[in-house]
């Protein structure tokens, strides 16, 4: 990284790690009797508490949204580009605050966490998580940071799941949502997509059913597997092909099974570093909370029920080419946002990223993301609640 930080990061950030003792009473029916959530605040909070913006993080994402917590770090926080002074997400005007969330791998309370009643790792104990228990966890983080209400919520792909679940769960406690690149529920296409990855995974020699800690060792080629069939969903065929094409290594084919294509060399060296750096059981649990979302079902199957006491403003935005979260997908949350009554803004980005294009700042997703949390911000400066 630079000798010195760049102007419009928001600098260096220490994460911050809260214990929360009241037991949470999770949707599958087991009890968590305590926890701890790590997360990271941009920006200040003003006098009347009304600026604070929430940021969801999607499957493989964490608390370090932006910024860096040392100078050496080699890049900043994943959401960087949206993230910091005159940014979309701007910290002369928000004090943002994200979370890694329960079951996690990178500091918050999950399967590398120590079990209490065992002294031993949770493994493959730690209860399974969802959406719901996310957004109810995160209301104790806002309650214990005094933030009553956030100005915003705001969240990409697995991100946008919970911003609709706290719309809906506490909607007295959101005054815009921001869905981007995300579903009201999987198709079962993407579920079969995740299943294949937990496959990958369980049925590596290395797993030991999830006890692979006990046995000094992880199960590496499982979780490489997992992140490769994953990311090629993330990517667009029009993107993979402008990157990479049909590019090989060396000018003439080998003839035998190594990774000769460019494309193929990409994805092992993803799937390596993934698997060095992301625990295969928080993957299984945050691949199972994707399945399980479906915020209709509480309301008999009427995803128009389900917005009706929602409070929000609401913005989605969808991708062109994103085929794992479809702009059809988007469209559905809007149709019954609509037939709800609710205030929704609605965009489709014409991008080549694929699903990855909610993480890359196209001008024009930057300036429609900008002028809408420019809105929210004079609202926050007014006092609107």
């Amino acid at each position: 990284m630079p000798e010195t930080l760049p102007a419009n990061s928001v600098g260096l950030v220490t994460p911050q790690t809260l214990q929360f003792n009241e037991p949470l009473n999770l949707q599958g029916g087991k009890v968590l009797p305590s926890y701890e959530l790590i997360y990271e605040t941009y920006g200040q909070l003003n006098a009347q508490s009304s600026n604070a913006v929430l940021i969801c993080h999607a499957l493989s994402g964490h608390h370090h949204a932006a910024g860096y917590n040392s100078m050496d770090d080699k890049k900043p926080g994943w959401w960087d580009s949206c993230i910091g002074p005159g940014k979309p997400i701007d910290t002369n005007h928000f004090f943002v605050v994200c979370l890694n969330n329960l079951g996690g791998c990178n500091g918050s309370t999950g399967p590398v966490s120590i079990n209490p009643e065992t002294g031993k790792l949770y493994g493959p104990d730690f209860p399974i998580v969802t959406v719901k228990d996310w957004v109810q966890s995160q209301a104790c983080l806002a309650d214990k940071l005094g933030i009553k209400q956030w100005a915003a919520i705001i969240g990409g792909s697995l991100g946008g799941m919970q911003a609709l679940q706290w719309s809906i769960d506490f909607p007295d406690r959101v005054r815009h949502a921001v869905i981007i690149a995300s579903t009201s529920k999987l198709t079962a296409q993407n579920i079969a997509f995740n299943e294949v990855a937990r496959k990958a995974i369980t049925s590596d020699p290395h797993f030991y059913e999830g006890r692979f800690y006990e046995h000094n060792t992880i199960p590496k080629k499982g979780l490489m597997l997992a992140r490769m069939v994953g990311h090629i969903t993330y990517l667009s065929d029009a993107s993979m092909g402008e990157k990479f094409g049909r590019e090989t290594r060396n000018k003439a084919f080998g003839f035998n099974f190594d990774a000769e294509f460019e494309v193929e060399k990409y994805l092992n060296y993803q799937g390596e570093r993934f698997s060095e750096n992301f625990d295969a059981n928080t993957y299984l649990l945050m691949t199972r909370a994707l399945d399980y979302f479906d915020p209709a079902a509480d309301f008999d199957g009427s995803l128009e029920q389900a917005f009706r006491k929602c409070l929000s403003k609401f913005l989605v935005i969808s991708f062109s080419t994103d085929w794992r979260f479809s702009p059809e997908r988007s469209e559905k949350i809007v149709d019954a946002m609509v037939e709800a009554g609710k205030d929704v803004s609605y965009a489709e980005i014409d991008a080549p990223h694929g699903h990855d294009a909610f993480l890359i700042p196209t001008p024009r997703y930057t300036e429609l993301f900008t002028a809408y949390m420019e809105k929210v911000a004079r609202e926050c400066q007014g006092g609107s609640q």
